[in-house]
């Protein structure tokens, strides 16, 4: 009978213990899926009808789409990464005594994403030897655009580009592949050239 009742009183305080060991239920956070990033290699984008080239990956992962012949927009086009669910939104513009005005709206458009930024920043980029000037700026927080970068000559060319990926924007689980994609925008910015 005392072997009983040490059994019992045994199998009470192990159950005591763990009930009382419950009670710091703590949920998990939130996980994102794995992305695979593909390994790239890089290719010299050249066509006839732009005055300048870069270097942008090949086209297993990206692809260069025009956007058409509006008369407005008659050099602008898209840089596809299909896998990934972005577009590098790109334009170019021919500058005719307008470098103040395109500027301005450049800057303008970058921040209208303010609203939904927690930051912005800007970081210079300059190249004087093939005459190559630009700003890339990175948005942080949950804004439609991670990054926008602009290039020019300061006299007759002006290039712009804009990231947005095609999902709702959530800058944690995007974090990855605006990394990925960031560091083909800055190989794009240090082998652009002007066509002479």
């Amino acid at each position: 009978m005392r072997n009983i009742k040490g059994i019992l009183a045994l199998a009470l305080l192990a159950g005591m213990a763990l009930l009382s060991g419950c009670n710091d239920y703590q949920p998990k956070p939130r996980g994102y899926f794995r992305i695979d990033l593909p390994e790239k290699s890089y290719t010299t984008f050249k066509n006839n009808k732009y005055p300048f080239t870069f270097e942008l990956p090949d086209s297993t992962l990206c692809r260069v789409v025009e956007k058409g012949e509006r008369a407005d927009d008659k050099y602008g086009f898209n840089i596809v990464y299909p896998y990934l669910r972005c577009v590098i939104y790109c334009d170019y513009k021919p500058v005719e005594n307008n470098f103040r005005e395109i500027s301005e709206d450049f800057r303008t458009f970058v921040y209208k994403h303010a609203i939904k930024a927690d930051a912005i920043t800007e970081q210079p980029y300059e190249n004087a030897e093939h005459k190559v000037y630009g700003v890339m700026y990175e948005i942080k927080g949950d804004a439609a655009s991670q990054i926008q970068f602009v290039l020019t000559d300061s006299s007759k060319h002006y290039f712009r580009g804009a990231l947005y990926p095609n999902v709702s924007p959530n800058a944690d689980s995007l974090a990855p592949v605006t990394e990925y994609i960031k560091a083909d925008i800055m190989r794009m910015v240090e082998t652009f050239n002007w066509k002479k």
